[in-house]
């Protein structure tokens, strides 16, 4: 019974990742509920039911015209919100100085340091980081979106 449920659960948890990754307009996870947020009832536990509604209120967030079905404008709404609120979090982590913003300096010393990006793709310790390094580089980390170059 407990890998039944266990099963369900993990498929209900792809389901709602797949729907996320759908409604936002692109193929990556976007802000996922943590534990707390899914275990609704308190009970140290998460269901395939709490999964679901999760789900579900999800998809009802996004369907701002209550059709029960997403529109591509929906779809893009969603999105733009998402990188608003990943802005928004970035500006709060690293704005050192308080002033809204964020300078080239304070995103260099909270973790935008390009010799610790380097160290992470030069996997020949060369100091430089090659074509095939690169391609390495980014499908280890599954390319998140970026082209990385033209």
């Amino acid at each position: 019974m407990k890998s039944t449920l266990l099963i369900a659960a993990m498929a209900a948890g792809l389901t709602l990742t797949a729907m996320d990754a759908s409604a936002a307009g692109r193929g990556q996870q976007h802000d996922a509920p943590d534990f707390a947020t899914l275990d609704t009832d308190g009970s140290g536990t998460v269901t395939v039911a709490e999964i679901e509604a999760a789900g579900q209120a999800r998809f009802d967030a996004i369907d701002t015209d209550g059709n029960g079905a997403l529109s591509l404008e929906e779809m893009m709404a969603a999105r733009d919100g998402d990188a608003t609120r990943r802005a928004e979090r970035m500006i709060s982590r690293m704005d050192e100085n308080g002033d809204g913003e964020l300078q080239a300096d304070e995103m260099t010393r909270r973790g935008l340091d390009a010799e610790r990006m380097l160290s992470h793709a030069d996997t020949d310790d060369d100091g430089e980081i090659s074509e095939e390094e690169f391609d390495a580089a980014v499908e280890k980390r599954g390319d998140r979106g970026h082209k990385g170059r033209g």
